[in-house]
C-alpha cells in the first residue's frame, strides 16, 4: 500500500485538498497515524527525519511502516523528511522509501539546484519521488536549525527556474511558518499573496513545512503536570485552510504530535503514580497522537479521498 508522494500530491492538487505528512519516531506514532488514516479513508505520508532513523533504526522503521500500511485500506507513502546527508538519501532511495526530500535551502541558489537535480536523477531509476525546498524557515526542530534572522521567504522569481532546472515533483515553500513550537512573536501572519503568486507560476504540488498549530489546551495540560513549554504559538487553523485553498497540497505535522504524546504520558504518570507498565502510558500517548491526526486530516480536507 506504499505509493509515491507524487501520486498522493498530484491527486490532492487536482482535488484541492492537502495530504498530511506526519513524522514518525516509534511504533506508537506509526500505529496511531496509519489506523486513523484508515478509519477516515484518507491518504497519509509517514515522514522520517534523519534523526528518527538514527534513533529507531532504518530497517526497524521501514519494516514497521510496511506492516502497518498493509493493515489499512488506504494509501500511504514513506518519505524522508529534510534529507541533507547524501548517504542517507541514497539508502532511502535504494531500500524501500517511496519519496525523499532533499533540503538544499541552506545553500546558495545555484548549489541548491545542483544538489536537488542530483537527487532527482538518483531517484528516477527507482521510481521514487523527490521534494525540494526553496527559501528558509525560522525555528529549531530535530536536525533543522535556521535562525530567525536568517529566515528567507521563497522568491517567486526563482521558483520557475528551480523547478525546471531540477525536475522535482513537489516544492516546499517558505511563506512565514517555522519549525518547532515557538513560531511567532507577534500575531501569526503568513504570506498568502506570495503563495498565490508561486502557485500561478508552477504546476507541481507545493508543500507547507512548520505547520503545527500548537494546541493551547495540550500545552496547558502538559504544564500542569510538570512541563515547561512556555509561550508556544503555532499556525492557526484558518491560516492552514486558506493555504490549502490557495494551493498547498502537503502539510507537515510534527510538533503537535510530540506535544500531545508528551502531555498525556505526563498526565498518565500523575493519574497512576504507582504504574510502571509502558503499554499503559505509551498507549495514552498513542491515543493522543491519533486524536491530533484525526483533527488534521479533517482540517486538510483529505477524509474520504481514497477510492
Amino acid at each position: 500500500m506504499l505509493v509515491t508522494n507524487k501520486e498522493l500530491l498530484d491527486a490532492a492538487r487536482d482535488g484541492k485538498y492537502a495530504v498530511g505528512a506526519f513524522n514518525i519516531n516509534n511504533m506508537e506514532f506509526i500505529q496511531a497515524i496509519t489506523e486513523t488514516a484508515g478509519e477516515l479513508n484518507s491518504p497519509a505520508i509517514l515522514a522520517v527525519s534523519e534523526g528518527a532513523i538514527k534513533y529507531a533504526g532504518f530497517e526497524n522503521l521501514v519494516s514497521m511502516v510496511r506492516i502497518a500500511a498493509q493493515r489499512e485500506n488506504t494509501k500511504f507513502s514513506l518519505h524522508l523528511d529534510h534529507g541533507k546527508d547524501m548517504k542517507v538519501i541514497e539508502q532511502c532511495i535504494e531500500n524501500g522509501f517511496t519519496s525523499v526530500m532533499i533540503d538544499g535551502s541552506h545553500l546558495p541558489f545555484e548549489e541548491n539546484i545542483a544538489v536537488t537535480r542530483e537527487v532527482v536523477q538518483k531517484a528516477a531509476s527507482r521510481g521514487v519521488s523527490v521534494e525540494g525546498e526553496l527559501g528558509k524557515l525560522a525555528g529549531i526542530e530535530d536536525n533543522v536549525s535556521v535562525s530567525e534572522q536568517d529566515a528567507k521567504f521563497t522568491d517567486p522569481d526563482e521558483v520557475v527556474q528551480f523547478v525546471e532546472s531540477t525536475g522535482v515533483d513537489s516544492l516546499a515553500v517558505a511563506i512565514g511558518t517555522s519549525h518547532g513550537a515557538y513560531k511567532f512573536k507577534g500575531e501569526p501572519r503568513l504570506g498568502m499573496n506570495r503563495l498565490s503568486e508561486i502557485v500561478s507560476r508552477v504546476s507541481i504540488p507545493l508543500v507547507l513545512h512548520g505547520a503545527s498549530g500548537v494546541n493551547r489546551e495540550h500545552v496547558e495540560i502538559a504544564n500542569r503536570f510538570g512541563a515547561d513549554i512556555g509561550d508556544a504559538r503555532g499556525v492557526p487553523d484558518d491560516a492552514i485552510r486558506e493555504a490549502v485553498k490557495r494551493g498547498i497540497s502537503k502539510v507537515n505535522i510534527d510538533t503537535d504530535m510530540r506535544i500531545a504524546f508528551t502531555t498525556f504520558i505526563r498526565k498518565k504518570f500523575f493519574d497512576d503514580p504507582g504504574g510502571f507498565d509502558p503499554r499503559k502510558y505509551l498507549g495514552a500517548g498513542r491515543e493522543a497522537i491519533a486524536g491530533v491526526v484525526k483533527v488534521k486530516i479533517k482540517l486538510f480536507g483529505s477524509e474520504n479521498k481514497v477510492a
